[in-house]
């Protein structure tokens, strides 16, 4: 699908790359009939234009140029207009906190859903405009509306928990996922991406055992070889053990699926999900030296991911490298200099965008560092760091506990009773 092409940085597979010159030649020997079908042909073309010796941000961004041509050629084509908005979307600048593109793109599209309601394009591409905590309540209805335009469609199931993930409305989410796996075939990434928000959905619920349930179902379908099932595939066993704080069981993880039967070298930020946890469950069990042993691990990751062009992925498995680190160097007494550590790593994934392949980390940069300050440093600065996880992710859990007892710790009553309010309203 487009939006797997250009809202994940880093670009589409190497066959897609060959067969989508083919399939436009294949086109354009059909006789295209009208001046309108060679436009779209001419304009799609400009994406794969010497894709073997130019990068995917610098084709995307061509391309994005060629569909704003196109909009303007047929301003009564809503269709060209949409398929601009996908790749003005999609072509943002991560560092860009006002979401130019973003919101560019859902003023092109607002007014076409109003026309045309049962467009499923459109409502998908508006979520993924919408799909920032700052903008997330602009997408509310759009999400509900859209899993009753396209019932059938698991993707269309799945895309509204989008929008409920960054809202924390988990019921939701989770009543989204179990209806879009339900339509996916097992083993498939709608399949596993799914079941990925839906244990994020029950952990933040407190319902760990509906979490593991949700795992074991997923791990008893054969999975697809693809970017798409592999990065939930490590992340589902890395989040309930992190989120339960079960120091032990991080540390102690298994790679899932066996690294034999599963070519986990082809998506080391896959992988890196693995030694991420591990070297968080070592260093918060008091065991610098195997979370040591994770950053080594982490460091030849990232320089795959980085071989492999991928570059977006490579800067975040550098963040993850560092959180290892600085955690690391706590476990080993060094406090003020890993709480450095960390903090600058919030800082960094904090400029960062999520990647729509996953719900969110598997544990904040930030709210690890909230965690080492809560443990030793002043409550005051503990509590204003988990306030901003919060900011990012409102009604996460352990963000919510870690402000009630800093608060607590603090004697602020108010806060406190702010706090004890949202986190009984979570487990309901």
């Amino acid at each position: 699908m487009l939006d797997n092409t250009f809202n994940w940085p880093g670009g589409i597979s190497a066959k897609a790359l060959i067969e989508g010159p083919k399939e436009l030649h294949a086109a354009r020997r059909t006789g295209l009939k009208t001046q309108r079908e060679r436009d779209y042909v001419e304009a799609t073309s400009v994406f794969f234009k010497d894709h073997d010796k130019t990068d995917h941000h610098t084709r995307a961004k061509a391309f994005e140029v060629s569909l704003e041509k196109l909009a303007k050629l047929y301003p009564s084509d809503d269709e060209a207009s949409v398929l601009y908005a996908l790749l003005l979307s999609s072509n943002f600048d991560p560092a860009d906190k006002k979401y130019t593109n973003q919101m560019r793109a859902a003023e092109i599209l607002e007014p076409i859903f109003l026309k045309q309601p049962q467009h499923p394009g459109v409502a998908h591409f508006l979520i993924h405009s919408y799909d920032y905590p700052p903008l997330a309540q602009k997408g509310l209805e759009t999400a509900r509306r859209y899993a009753k335009i396209a019932p059938s469609a698991p993707h269309a199931l799945h895309m509204p928990s989008h929008i409920f993930t960054l809202l924390g409305q988990w019921r939701e989410s989770v009543a989204s996922n179990l209806a879009a796996r339900a339509a996916a075939r097992p083993g498939t990434q709608q399949a596993f991406h799914a079941s990925d928000y839906m244990i994020y959905a029950y952990l933040q619920l407190g319902e760990t055992d509906n979490a593991r349930q949700v795992l074991e179902q997923a791990r008893a379908a054969s999975p697809v070889d693809t970017f798409g099932v592999a990065y939930p595939y490590a992340a589902m066993p890395a989040r309930i053990a992190i989120e339960n704080a079960a120091w032990k069981e991080a540390a102690e993880l298994p790679l899932y699926p066996a690294a034999d039967a599963y070519p986990w070298q082809k998506y080391p930020q896959a992988e890196a999900l693995n030694a991420f946890a591990r070297g968080i469950g070592a260093a918060m069990n008091n065991e610098p030296a195997k979370a040591y042993a994770e950053v080594k691990r982490l460091t030849l990751l990232r320089d795959a991911a980085a071989a492999l062009k991928e570059p977006y992925w490579a800067d975040q498995v550098d963040i993850q490298v560092e959180v290892v680190r600085g955690l690391a160097m706590t476990a080993e007494g060094k406090h003020k200099e890993g709480i450095e550590v960390l903090r600058k790593a919030a800082d960094r994934e904090d400029g960062s965008a999520k990647h729509v392949v996953t719900p969110g980390p598997v544990v904040r940069a930030r709210q690890m560092l909230a965690t080492m300050i809560d443990k030793y440093g002043n409550p005051a600065e503990a509590l204003s760091e988990y306030e901003k996880v919060l900011l990012e992710q409102p009604e996460l859990y352990a963000a919510v506990v870690g402000a009630v007892r800093n608060a607590k710790r603090m004697g602020d009553a108010q806060k406190t009773a702010i706090y004890n309010s949202k986190l009984g309203e979570l487990r309901k």
